[in-house]
Order: structure tokens, then C-alpha cells, then sequence
């Protein structure tokens, strides 16, 4: 198992670093990234310290600590220049918080992160065609989310995906112990937005091409 967008208690999240990485060491996960919500207010606070920790536990677990971030409720023209601080930052993985249907994200969030070129853009909701195009274009991954409520539209964002060409991750949004994915239910979720077991294998793969290269 992967999960490239997970919350510690630095932003909503219930756990330090160190004991989020064990509860999914426990589950036999390869890799996670934290990707705690940020704006420019702590971009410079979570970044060097997930790294610090990074650096410590990387070397002594199994599974690979990713440092991560997720852009939230930033307005859509801060996207960019904020994606290109945290990777100045050390951010090894940029998301950004799309414009799901159950939150009041501002239009135009979806767009503003594509072409900032971030990593994934997060429960992106009812996805304008336009925009699954650009996502395909410029290799941004459009996340299948876990979670209650951001998932309502991975049926739309799958149907767009597969339309388009635009890669595809599935992703927990876990805060807790009880939000983590097992491989089962990871399949499920993309079984149910409407996906091919063939096509649920890519998004496998996918998801350990990101972890190669970051």
C-alpha cells in the first residue's frame, strides 16, 4: 500500500509524525506522505520540520516517510507562487486541496494548480473536461479520495479521467487510525467510481512511479 495524502496533528490530523508513520509501518505500507494543510502562514514551519523527521525515521522503518503539503483554500493566485516555495522549502510532494463539492473552495482552484504544476490535485469534485485535459497534459495526478464527502465525484473524476488521458492516484485523506485504506478497500474505491480491475492496477502503478521519483 501507498498513500500519497495524509494529515498529522499539525494541521487536522490525530498523530505526531512518528507515531503516524508506525500505525501504517503496522499495516505494511511502503510508502505515505504527509501532506498537512498549508497556506503561506506555516508553508515554513511544516516543510523543514516534516523533513528534520523525515531524515531521523527514513532510515530506521520500512515504510518511506514522503515529506509532503497540501495547498488548502489558498486563493487561486497564490497557488503557484506557494507551490514554488514549499519545493524550495524541501516539499517533496505538492497537492493541492481541489474544489470538492462539500467544501467552499474558490472556482478556479482546480485550474490555478494544474498550471502551477503540481503533483496532485486532491478531491478535484465536478472537474471541467478543460481541465482533466491539462491535468493529462501536464502530468498532474487527479486523486479517487477515501474520505467521506470529497468522494461523491470520483465517479465524474474517473469518467473525466479516462475521457482525457489524465493519470489517476486513489488516496485516503486519512486523519486517523481509522481513515487508513487496507489494499482491499483501496480497490473498492476505485472499483466503485467505475474503473476497470486493469485500470485500478495502473493507478497501483502510478503510484509507485510517484514514490520512485520522489
Amino acid at each position: 500500500m501507498i498513500d500519497l495524502h495524509t494529515h498529522t496533528l499539525f494541521s487536522d490530523g490525530a498523530f505526531v509524525p512518528s507515531e503516524h508513520l508506525r500505525r501504517v509501518e503496522t499495516l505494511g505500507y511502503e510508502a505515505i506522505a504527509i501532506t498537512d494543510h498549508a497556506d503561506s502562514s506555516n508553508l515554513h514551519i511544516l516543510i523543514p520540520n516534516l523533513a528534520r523527521v523525515a531524515a531521523d525515521l527514513n532510515p530506521v522503518t520500512k515504510t518511506r516517510l514522503i515529506v509532503g503539503v497540501e495547498l488548502t483554500h489558498v486563493p487561486p493566485s497564490l497557488i503557484k507562487p506557494l507551490t514554488i516555495k514549499a519545493r524550495e522549502l524541501g516539499a517533496q510532494l505538492v497537492v493541492v486541496h481541489g474544489e470538492t463539492p462539500v467544501e467552499p473552495v474558490l472556482a478556479g482552484t482546480n485550474r490555478a494548480a494544474l498550471e502551477a504544476g503540481v503533483d496532485i490535485l486532491a478531491h478535484p469534485g465536478f472537474l471541467s473536461e478543460e481541465d482533466s485535459v491539462l491535468a493529462a497534459e501536464n502530468n498532474t495526478y487527479l486523486e479517487l479520495s477515501g474520505r467521506k464527502g470529497h468522494s461523491l465525484t470520483n465517479g465524474h473524476v474517473a469518467r473525466m479521467a479516462a475521457k482525457t488521458g489524465a493519470p489517476l492516484v486513489i488516496n485516503a485523506d486519512a486523519h486517523d487510525s481509522s481513515d487508513f485504506l487496507s489494499a482491499e478497500m483501496a480497490e473498492k474505491v476505485g472499483l466503485g467510481a467505475g474503473i476497470s480491475k486493469e485500470d485500478y492496477q495502473q493507478i497501483r502503478q502510478n503510484m509507485k512511479d510517484i514514490v520512485s521519483r520522489v
